[in-house]
């Protein structure tokens, strides 16, 4: 009778101790949340890895694991962000939640540009789940992966799959169509002195550099004709070939700038106005 009466309160204290276990492995769990939800990404990591250490049964490992990659996406902290995302992968009981943590380590991937990262794993991500993962959603993130490397025209290709008037078509048209082609600006630099910087707006330096080369031209050959041909040589070859090697110079590197201008203008308007989902 007082073996038996020991046995019972043994299994209440052990009842007692996993309820009072439960209950604070819940509160460091609504803990953890409250900090992540205001953006309080570096304490919510702390918070989130206490209550790994101290929950055995891995109840809570998903959740944890996939805000810990969150917060730490949301730092730039992009190698660490893909290792949680793996890990919640791996604790992951559900397909759903499995291709959430895939499609967000494809995300980090096209944050960080490596792009053939993210292309592979897009293939991967539809043949592992077929039915789950319709090629819309493989081909939104892969327009994205153009659009961070630069590659506008790609990037309109693959939004016109989902839909022609797809506002990131048109985004992409636009800044497709409002870039200057270096090749052209550094063309016309070798026929006519100043024309490939005045192309790309850049007026005072194309009359500038056209003016010097004029000048330059003049008194080189001028000098030719007047038997001044030591003068000629130093002139044409020293003063007018730098100006003029520097006139599709300037050209090609003024249409570059100005393409990084346009691509700029329109990661702003991506971070601040579009409402889409984004990386």
């Amino acid at each position: 009778m007082r073996a038996k009466t020991i046995s019972y309160y043994f299994i209440l204290f052990c009842l007692l101790v996993v309820n009072i276990r439960a209950q604070n492995l819940s509160e460091q769990l609504n803990y953890a949340d409250s900090l992540f939800n205001s953006e309080n990404y570096f304490d919510a990591i702390t918070e989130y890895k206490r209550l790994l250490f101290f929950d055995r049964s891995e109840q809570y490992k998903y959740h944890a694991d996939f805000n810990i990659g969150l917060s730490y996406k949301s730092g730039g902290k992009y190698d660490e962000a893909i290792k949680y995302f793996g890990l919640s992968e791996l604790s992951a009981k559900i397909d759903s939640q499995k291709i959430n943590s895939r499609l967000q380590i494809i995300r980090v991937n096209i944050l960080r540009r490596t792009t053939n990262n993210a292309f592979a794993m897009l293939d991967e991500l539809q043949n592992d789940f077929p039915e789950q993962v319709d090629s819309n959603t493989v081909t939104y993130w892969r327009g994205w992966a153009y659009i961070m490397v630069d590659d506008w025209e790609n990037a309109s290709l693959m939004f016109d799959k989902i839909d022609s008037e797809h506002p990131l078509k048109k985004l992409a048209d636009e800044v497709e169509d409002n870039k200057y082609s270096v090749t052209f600006a550094t063309l016309i630099s070798y026929i006519l002195p100043g024309s490939g910087q005045i192309y790309t707006g850049n007026y005072l330096s194309g009359f500038l550099s056209l003016g010097w080369n004029v000048l330059w031209g003049y008194l080189t050959i001028h000098a030719f004709i007047t038997d001044r041909v030591l003068e000629g040589i130093l002139i044409g070859g020293l003063l007018w070939a730098r100006f003029y090697r520097g006139n599709f110079k300037n050209a090609e590197k003024f249409a570059i700038e100005k393409n990084i201008e346009i691509s700029n203008k329109a990661y702003r308007y991506l971070k601040n106005n579009y409402k889409g989902i984004k990386p």
